[in-house]
Order: structure tokens, then C-alpha cells, then sequence
């Protein structure tokens, strides 16, 4: 009910915007690198190129609400020219169809969008400008029609009523480590005309997005991503990117973060100022994939505070390649004032469980002045992930909790409640913000407590400075047959020696890293732990 009550108020706000478009003829040449109808056209020295839409309409005798997603790509393989891709779900049930099939294109302008293609064992199928009664295209107004079977099948028109939001300023993003795209979105246009769902077809009207890009960035081989299309009841609409690296990092730029605005008809912007937390996942039917299902969108610079939730857990399409295309609903505050919205969610980046590795203690001796520590072997920055650590002194027959909640992969267990001697093991659970990504990994054998630092010992030592740039020095009472160990926050062993002595030692930290450190002593007389920064 309340994406149906958010697309009526997009549907109302429209007919707002039907007046004073001075932009609305051909040629419209905005600053940069895109000009229309040219680029609407197809870039025949591009090596990947796609037109799509999206849309949410109502239908006229059922009354229901329906999410449609249509591309044509133009990505020449095994005989074929490309292929389309056909979605259309009933938001009020969640049944989704799809229809993924390659093509020949028979019209594929350069010069104007115009776009006719033999879509394999399908019909044939159609998305180009309306005409005049002169056959003169009407600029920024089209026609689409697409029929998966008698199943499924679009026969819709587009009319844009916002100017065009020219991605980047100029049209020209850098994308990823070493890719390219030309982008522009048409991100507001009346839908009319009619659906075919499970064999009944029927008048439709509602709103509809529309994205042009071509260049070098593929999204069939190349860097994986989050994309989203938001439409707001306040006029606004948000083009927007997360793009993650092979090792699933975002790093904090241009190349990898991208939003871009249509504030009003004067005013929009591309920014990498903003942050999006993901709050919840979804597997997918076959639990072959779990993606994202919610984020939160914060800017401070824009005053955005946004919440964005997909509608359903099954709209994935599965062929040429596995990718999550589905309708969101909208909610939050831009300016400090309340909005909604509707938009799509396209999602390539996929999410796994976490996986960790337990480095201290494991084995051996657990000296309970160092951290139980561990490391999270396939770390991803889309997917935040939280720790709880328990313990047993009963070979692993029960376990009680030491600490839940942990973001870092360390902890110093200050007071435990073992005695010398106990033989201990450790469990650490790791989880998303919502538990639908966890793992739970125990000690692979006992580990044997002591409980070392002898007070008097320790308060004879003394470790400076603190924290530390290149040396530090720890004095003592006489020394003889010392050795110590250093290791970092994870329980990796850095360094090791097998003897000093003497009253003072001099410890070189030249070789290491900017952090936080342990370093034990042990001695004939005595054990202690110190923690030091670097």
C-alpha cells in the first residue's frame, strides 16, 4: 500500500511539470558532451552501449501496481547483435516474470533513437521516437513494444517532462579503476498505454525512468555495483552509484561513489559526498545469492537522509549474468523536510558470509593479558560486520558469553573468570547488521590459561615513550636470560627474541606499521604484557 500511495503522488506531481519546457525541441545541446538527439542514437565506436527504462504504472481496470524494467544492449556475441531484457512484476503479489533473450537489430540509428530488432524466438520489437503526421520525430517523446509471449509484454509510450540529468556535469564519468562511460538519465516521464501480465492485458499509466550510457564500463564483466534511481515527492530525483573493487572495497572517490541530482530545471549536480549503510539482505529463492535489500543514504554537504527498501526477494534475472533488478519504495527527510519515493534498484554486487580466522589464542597458551584475537578473511565495505565472543571450560559441552557487538576483530578479556590452568575454548559468531550473514567459528583444539602478569614483577618495568616513533626502551631490576615477543592487534607474532639482559632493553619499531601492539616479556623471575602505539 505504501508504494501505491507514494507512485500517485509522483503520478500528481507531474502534471506540475508539463509547462515551460523550453529545453523540448531537437537539437538540445547542454553544456558537455551530449547533444540530442545524436546521443540518443547508437556509438558505433563504443564497445558497449545500452538503452533502459523503468517504470511504475497503475493498471486502469484491475487497479494494480506494477514495476516494469526493459533494456536493449547493444554487445555483439555468438552470432547475435546483443540482447534485451524484459521484467515486469505485480507489486501487489510480488510475481515477477522476466524474459531475457539475443537479437538482431534490424534499425539501429546513429543519429536519433530509433531502434528495431528481431528478438530470438520472440516478435519483433520496437523502442524509438513518436512521430508527427509529417513523420518528423517528437523530441523526447517514445514509443516501446516489447512481447516476451503471450504471457508478458509492454506496449507503452514515454513522454519526458523534466530536462535531461547529464550525469558528471559534462556527461563523461570515470567508472572504476580504468573505465569510461557517457551517461545521461531522463529520470521523469509519463507512462501510458498498455501491460500484459499473466495473459491479461490492460490500460496502464504511471511514471518511468530512462538511462542512456555507452562507453567501456560492462556491467556483464567488469567491476560490480549497487545502482539505484530515486524519484521523491519533493521534485527531486537521485541518480545513484556504488561500484566496488575485486577485493569489494568502495574506495572514497569519484570513480567508485557517484550521485547525481535533478534538484529543479535549473539546478543539478554530480557529488561523491555522500555514504550509504546497508541494513539488511535477502538470499536469494535458490540461496545461490544474497544482495543488499536496504540502505540508508546520509549527505551531509546535501542534507539528504534517506531510507531505500526493495518490495520484493525474487526479482533477480538470472541470464546472460545473475543480477538483482527490482522496485524500491522511498522514505526520509531532504532539507530537514519529510519525503517519499519511488525507484530501482539494480544490484551486481552479491554478499557472502562472513568468514573468519581465529589467530590468538588457538592453541597452546592463552595469556590472558593478550587479546583473543582474529581476523575476517573475506572483508567486503558493503557488508559491516559485528562479533560475539563466548568461552568453554567444559571440552566444548556449553558455552557462556564474554562480550557481544564487537565491530573490531580484538579483546583484551580484562577480569576473566578463569583460573590458571583452565583449559579454554573460544567461539566467535560473526554477523550482519541484520544476522541474515553469519558464521560461527570455535577454537580448533583447548588452550591453557595463565594467568601471568605478576603484579610486582610488572610494576618494576617500565616501557617509554608511549606511543612510540622509531625506538623505545623498557628498564628493568637486573635481567638475566630474558626474551620477549611482540605482537599486533590480531595476534599476529611480529618479532621474537631469545635473550637479553642487563637492566635496560632498546627495541627498534622502525619496521612497524602505524597501530596498536603487544609486547611480553619473559624472564626467570617473572611475565608481563605491555601494550604500546605506534
Amino acid at each position: 500500500m505504501k508504494s501505491k500511495i507514494n507512485l500517485l503522488i509522483v503520478i500528481c506531481c507531474i502534471s506540475f511539470l508539463a509547462s515551460g519546457q523550453d529545453w523540448k525541441v531537437y537539437p538540445y545541446t547542454p553544456a558537455g558532451q551530449v547533444a540530442f538527439p545524436n546521443d540518443e542514437g547508437r556509438h558505433a565506436s563504443e564497445p558497449i552501449e545500452w538503452w533502459y527504462s523503468a517504470g511504475h504504472v497503475v493498471g486502469q481496470t484491475s487497479g494494480k501496481s506494477y514495476s516494469f524494467m526493459y533494456t536493449f544492449f547493444h554487445y555483439p556475441q555468438s552470432g547475435f547483435d546483443g540482447f534485451r531484457i524484459l521484467n515486469i512484476t505485480d507489486d501487489d503479489t510480488g510475481t515477477f516474470l522476466q524474459d531475457v533473450k539475443p537479437l538482431i537489430y534490424t534499425t539501429l540509428s546513429t543519429t536519433s533513437f530509433d531502434i528495431e530488432a528481431d528478438v530470438f524466438l520472440a516478435a519483433t520489437e520496437y523502442w524509438k521516437n513518436k512521430e508527427d503526421m509529417s513523420n518528423v520525430p517528437i523530441p523526447f517523446e517514445y514509443e516501446l513494444f516489447a512481447q516476451a509471449s503471450s504471457n508478458a509484454g509492454l506496449d507503452i509510450e514515454f513522454n519526458t517532462i523534466k530536462r535531461p540529468l547529464i550525469l558528471g556535469d559534462d556527461g563523461f564519468l570515470n567508472q572504476g579503476e580504468s573505465n569510461y562511460t557517457y551517461y545521461f538519465s531522463q529520470t521523469m516521464n509519463e507512462v501510458t498505454g498498455t501491460i500484459t501480465f499473466n495473459g491479461t492485458t490492460e490500460a496502464v499509466i504511471g511514471t518511468g525512468w530512462i538511462d542512456r550510457q555507452y562507453g567501456n564500463f560492462n556491467p556483464l564483466t567488469g567491476e560490480k555495483y549497487e545502482w539505484f534511481s530515486m524519484q521523491l515527492s519533493n521534485g527531486m530525483d537521485l541518480n545513484l552509484w556504488n561500484i566496488f573493487t575485486p577485493d569489494r572495497l568502495i574506495p572514497n572517490n569519484d570513480k567508485y561513489k557517484i550521485l547525481s541530482a535533478y534538484v529543479d530545471e535549473n539546478t543539478q549536480y554530480t557529488t561523491d559526498d555522500f555514504e550509504i549503510e546497508r541494513l539488511a539482505y535477502n538470499w536469494m529463492p535458490d540461496d545461490m545469492r544474497c544482495y543488499s535489500s536496504q540502505w540508508r543514504l546520509t549527505s551531509t554537504v546535501n542534507n539528504i537522509d534517506l531510507i531505500i527498501t526493495t518490495l520484493h526477494d525474487n526479482t533477480e534475472v538470472q541470464l546472460p549474468f545473475r543480477f538483482y533488478e527490482g522496485a524500491t519504495s522511498i522514505t526520509g527527510t531532504i532539507n530537514g523536510v519529510a519525503v517519499t519515493g519511488i525507484g530501482f534498484a539494480e544490484l551486481l554486487h552479491d554478499y557472502q558470509d562472513p568468514q573468519v580466522t581465529i589467530t590468538y589464542p588457538n592453541s597452546g597458551v592463552y595469556d590472558t593479558s593478550l587479546p583473543i584475537a582474529w581476523t575476517l578473511d573475506n572483508p567486503d565495505d558493503g557488508r559491516p560486520i559485528f562479533y560475539d565472543i563466548e568461552y568453554s571450560t567444559d571440552n566444548q559441552n556449553s558455552f557462556d558469553p564474554i562480550v557481544s557487538g564487537l565491530t573490531n576483530t580484538s579483546y583484551i578479556w580484562s577480569n576473566s573468570t578463569l583460573s590458571n590452568n583452565d583449559e579454554v575454548w573460544f567461539k566467535i559468531t560473526a554477523y550482519s547488521i541484520d544476522g541474515t550473514l553469519t558464521n560461527t567459528l570455535i577454537s580448533t583444539s583447548s588452550s591453557t590459561a595463565t594467568l601471568s602478569n605478576d603484579d610486582i614483577f610488572k610494576s618494576n618495568i617500565k616501557l617509554y615513550p608511549n606511543p612510540v616513533k622509531d625506538n623505545f626502551t623498557l628498564e628493568f631490576n637486573s635481567i638475566q636470560n630474558g626474551s620477549y615477543e611482540i605482537v599486533d592487534i590480531s595476534g599476529r607474532i611480529i618479532k621474537t627474541t631469545t635473550s637479553f639482559e642487563g637492566q635496560q632493553l632498546n627495541v627498534s619499531a622502525k619496521y612497524l606499521k602505524s597501530g596498536i601492539y603487544f609486547i611480553t616479556v619473559n624472564t626467570n623471575t617473572g611475565k608481563a604484557s605491555f601494550r604500546f602505539i605506534k
